[in-house]
């Protein structure tokens, strides 16, 4: 189950979600929070529906049909109301081994989204409670965890100290996103609580906005969890796949503010999951 809001245009959230799992070989059901004209964080002035009201007649319906679910993942929230209702839905619908994933997309750049309001971190905290699986940025991480924001580049002491600080919400797997020790190499930092380890993964600068990429970043990472990767060898396999959608964007002369380019890279990380070629 993916559970995101719908940007009508756009690339992000669900209409990014649903695509890259599908081709990954994951039979995916969508529940969507809210319809959007556009994507907020390029066009701010789009018409926004939130669906919190909708979500508890879809729950009813899916219980009348016995549904289950080995993943669920989400993503862009917008309200407490709709937090409070994806927690009943992982409660509900989650198999007794399933994998969950929380995005919490609610910060960027040291500052909370300005459609947020103030109490809107300490409700996300609890939904994080109920991941296996945290994929966030440093923003976000230092909101869930009540710090400063410290602006990079870092060093790795700073770095593995929040991964381990972020462990303590309850996840067993963490990717940690915007994480750079100089100024050519971003890259993303992953936390395995179970065995303690940490690892790295960096790619070569990529120039101009990223909007949409930890979406993109975290809908790959899944669909490489759901096919039994590691969390490093699957945090690899997600940073190539939107690294590469960044450059080509890029390279287009698209415009950033309609999401990464995604779809022309599908293949070779269908290879890399080893599922043809």
């Amino acid at each position: 189950m993916a559970i995101h809001d719908l940007p009508c245009f756009g690339k992000g959230l669900l209409t990014a979600a649903l695509p890259i799992l599908s081709a990954a070989g994951i039979e995916t059901a969508v529940l969507p929070t809210a319809v959007l004209s556009a994507r907020r964080d390029g066009f701010p002035d789009c018409t926004y529906r939130g669906l919190a009201g909708d979500i508890p007649k879809i729950q009813e319906h899916w219980k009348s049909l016995g549904l289950k679910f080995d993943g669920i993942c989400t993503g862009d929230l917008n309200s407490p109301e709709q937090v409070k209702a994806v927690f009943a839905l992982i409660d509900g619908f989650q198999k007794e081994d399933a994998l969950v994933l929380v995005n919490p997309d609610m910060a960027d750049g040291g500052k909370l989204y300005p459609h947020l309001g103030g109490t809107f971190p300490a409700e996300m905290r609890n939904l994080c409670g109920k991941a296996n699986v945290l994929v966030l940025n440093l923003t976000e991480a230092s909101l869930l965890l009540n710090e400063p924001y410290l602006k990079g580049p870092y060093k790795r002491v700073y770095i593995d100290s929040i991964l381990k600080k972020l462990g303590g919400l309850g996840p067993e797997k963490i990717a940690l996103t915007g994480v750079r020790f100089d100024a050519a190499h971003p890259g993303a930092a992953v936390y395995d609580t179970k065995n303690g380890e940490i690892d790295y993964v960096f790619s070569d600068c990529t120039e101009g906005d990223c909007r949409g990429a930890e979406g993109v970043f975290a809908s790959a990472l899944f669909a490489a969890l759901l096919n039994d990767f590691p969390l490093v060898k699957a945090a690899r396999i997600a940073a190539d796949f939107t690294v590469e959608g960044i450059r080509r964007t890029r390279a287009a002369g698209s415009d950033f503010r309609f999401g990464i380019s995604f779809e022309a890279g599908i293949p070779d990380f269908l290879k890399a999951l080893k599922l043809f070629g």
